[in-house]
Parts: structure tokens; C-alpha cells; sequence
């Protein structure tokens, strides 16, 4: 006679079976869930709004960017504040945001809640991002620009010697563009006024449409003769770098 305990074994053989399968697909399931929301979450804050969602933002180096060419132009084309500052590559873009941790941190201790405090500190927060620069060797720039790929028969003259030294010398694009989207520190720029003073470097290697030293400064014959009191001083432009 057939043993009547026979379906009941194999109901609960196939149970046993079925268990770890069901555990599998249920944390396959949530992972996926898991990793949507994780990715949702990198793309919400690498939106341009999220980054001036704070006064301290919005109110200082926001309104900078906007009188910027990477804000406006005549190609349309605009890179945006994560274009700028956090990395297209999955392991830095996490690495960066890691370390984003401590920039919410300072902001919840209003650290630059004021513009006499962003101001103070204005100097050390903009090396840092140059010192990230310099370690990517520029990434986020070559994102967009590289000097492989420019040609420079459709640049002014000054701007493609000056890329021909930059490829020669091993040069990483913040050496020498600081300050494109944002105003500079004034110490820092009080700083490179001095000694480009006195190495007698070209006005117009920073400012545009500026091919002398303006008149009654002390640089000696730079790119032409001194403008004297009879001539009309150009305009002195936003340094474009």
C-alpha cells in the first residue's frame, strides 16, 4: 500500500525548496529598489537647483555664474554648476558626494550664512576647489574642452601660444583659468597683481581687449607704447581665466 505520508513529504520537500528561492528573489527585488532609490538620489542632487536650494549659494556665487559665459552665451550652451564640480565618473561622483557630507555639516553650524563670513572664508573654499582641480588634472573642464581636440587657427593668437606652452609644459587647465564663473578672492587677486607686477607680465594675458598698461602704471613698454593722457584707456574687462 502506498504511504499515506508520501504527499505530505513531498509538499514539504518542495516548501523547503521553494524557500531559499523566494528569499533570493525578494532580496534581488529590493536591491533593485534599493539601488533606483540610491540613484534617484545622485540624480536629484546633481541638479543645478539643488545646489542654490541654500541662501548661501543662491545669494553669492550663484549670482556670479549668472554674469558668466558658462551661464549665458552666444553657442547657448551652458555648463551648469554639477558640469563644474562634481565628476561624470560613477566612483568619484559617489567619492565626491561622500564628501558633501561636510559641507551640509557646516551649513546646519551656519558657517558662511552671511556675506561678511563667506567673504572671510572665500579664499580657503575656493583653493580647495582648485586643489581638486589640479588632482583630477582638470576633468571636469576637459569634460567639454581638451587641448587635443582645439584648433588653433580659430583662436586669437595669444590664446594659442598660450595653449601651445600649457601642452608643452604639462599645464592642467586651473593653472592659469581661475575665476571663469565666479569672482576671485581679493587677497588672491591683490596677490597676482603683485607679482605679475613685477615679473611685468601683459595686461591682456587676463584682461580682454586690454593691450597696454593703462595709463600712469608703472609697468614700462608692455605690448606697444605707454597710453599717455591724450589717448583714452581702454576699458578694463573681467579677467578670462
Amino acid at each position: 500500500m502506498p504511504d499515506a505520508n508520501t504527499p505530505r513529504r513531498r509538499l514539504h520537500a518542495l516548501r523547503m525548496a521553494l524557500v531559499p528561492c523566494t528569499g533570493i528573489v525578494v532580496a534581488f527585488v529590493i536591491g533593485i529598489g534599493f539601488w533606483g532609490a540610491f540613484n534617484w538620489s545622485m540624480a536629484l542632487t546633481n541638479r543645478e537647483a539643488f545646489c542654490v536650494s541654500c541662501h548661501e549659494m543662491r545669494d553669492n556665487v550663484y549670482v556670479e555664474y549668472q554674469d558668466s559665459r558658462h551661464h549665458t552665451n552666444g553657442a547657448g550652451v551652458r555648463a551648469s554648476c554639477p558640469d563644474c564640480h562634481v565628476p561624470r565618473a560613477w566612483g568619484p561622483m559617489v567619492l565626491r558626494k561622500v564628501r558633501a557630507t561636510n559641507e551640509l555639516l557646516h551649513w546646519a553650524l551656519g558657517s558662511i550664512d552671511s556675506r561678511d563670513k563667506f567673504l572671510a572664508k572665500r579664499e580657503q573654499l575656493a583653493g580647495i576647489v582648485w586643489a581638486d582641480m589640479r588632482a583630477n588634472d582638470s576633468q571636469e573642464c576637459r569634460n567639454c574642452h581638451h587641448l587635443d581636440y582645439m584648433n588653433p587657427a580659430e583662436q586669437r593668437p595669444r590664446a594659442a601660444a598660450r595653449h601651445a606652452e600649457a601642452a608643452a609644459d604639462g599645464r592642467t587647465c586651473i593653472d592659469c583659468h581661475f575665476g571663469i564663473a565666479h569672482d576671485l578672492p581679493k587677497a588672491f587677486l591683490d596677490a597676482r597683481h603683485e607679482r605679475f607686477e613685477r615679473e611685468g607680465t601683459d595686461c591682456a594675458d587676463c584682461h580682454e581687449d586690454l593691450s597696454r598698461a593703462p595709463a600712469g602704471d608703472d609697468w614700462g613698454e608692455i605690448d606697444g607704447p605707454r597710453l599717455s593722457p591724450s589717448h583714452p584707456t581702454p576699458a578694463i574687462t573681467t579677467p578670462s581665466y
